[in-house]
């Protein structure tokens, strides 16, 4: 296993065993959003405010390539639907691990909604999934969220702590999920997942402070980090907004005191 501890050391932080991630797949199911219409762009700004990786599809490396300033861990999402299709909550597989190999990706991630109508095929593709990262030395983030028909509130602690726990169940490295909306409750589900867990952001935030009081209230209580695209890439400044989460994640920086890193 030599291999996976070597490429999870390029998504996770080997100081803080923390990370901040900013997934920039959301070309699929929403199209060319602002924020990833120019991937070099977007993935350079993300970079040099610190991010540890990016999360994209396969179709996209080409274009967010840069070969030059500092180093970002990629992670190649294996998993799609369109808002568009007749089930968005069913993610199906879209490429493999052995492609992610070849476009050179460091880590894999795969999307599963916990209570959705498709949930058993989408198990049973993260379980088969796991299998194959294990043979190839290859870190899976598993995007566990709670969301279908018998899901009444996607932030409930009982429901996330659930889908966190199902993901490390089944061969997980990470799990990327909701934030329950307060540090008690995100305890439950830090304390019932045995692997690294980094929060979803969602959709925007209203404020800053928000977004970062958010960050700062997971990781006080162990949470790993985070994963949050469009409240990073679509910020007025990516740049400053990943430097003001980095810091919060890696150096325990005080909200007040990022805030003045996007204020500056």
């Amino acid at each position: 296993m030599i291999g996976k501890k070597i490429r999870i050391e390029r998504i996770l932080d080997r100081k803080t065993g923390r990370s901040v991630i900013v997934p920039m797949d959301h070309g699929v199911a929403m199209g060319p959003i602002p924020g990833i219409i120019d991937m070099t762009k977007s993935i350079d700004e993300v970079a040099s405010g610190g991010a540890n990786a990016i999360i994209m599809h396969k179709g996209m490396v080409g274009n967010g390539h840069r070969g030059y300033g500092r180093d970002i861990g990629l992670i190649i999402h294996l998993s799609a639907s369109t808002s568009l299709g007749p089930d968005p909550d069913n993610k199906v597989m879209v490429t493999s691990v052995e492609k992610a190999l070849q476009v050179g990706a460091d880590a894999v991630s795969v999307h599963v909604n916990i209570g959705s109508r498709k949930e058993p095929e989408m198990l049973k593709k993260l379980g088969n999934t796991s299998e194959i990262c294990d043979n190839w030395g290859m870190p899976l983030i598993a995007m566990m969220y709670p969301r279908g028909p018998k899901i009444k509130n996607e932030h409930d602690a009982e429901v996330v702590k659930l889908a966190a726990r199902a993901g490390a169940e089944l061969g997980a490295d990470i799990i990327k999920t909701n934030y329950t909306g307060d540090p008690e409750t995100f305890q439950e589900v830090v304390d019932g997942c045995p692997v690294p867990l980094v929060i979803a952001g969602g959709p925007r935030v209203e404020t800053d402070r928000e977004l970062l009081e958010m960050v700062k209230n997971a990781v006080d209580v162990g949470g790993a980090g985070v994963a949050i695209g469009r409240n990073v890439f679509q910020a007025e400044s990516p740049r400053k907004t990943t430097r003001a989460i980095t810091e919060i994640v890696h150096n325990d920086a005080e909200v007040d005191d990022a805030l003045k890193i996007l204020q500056g």
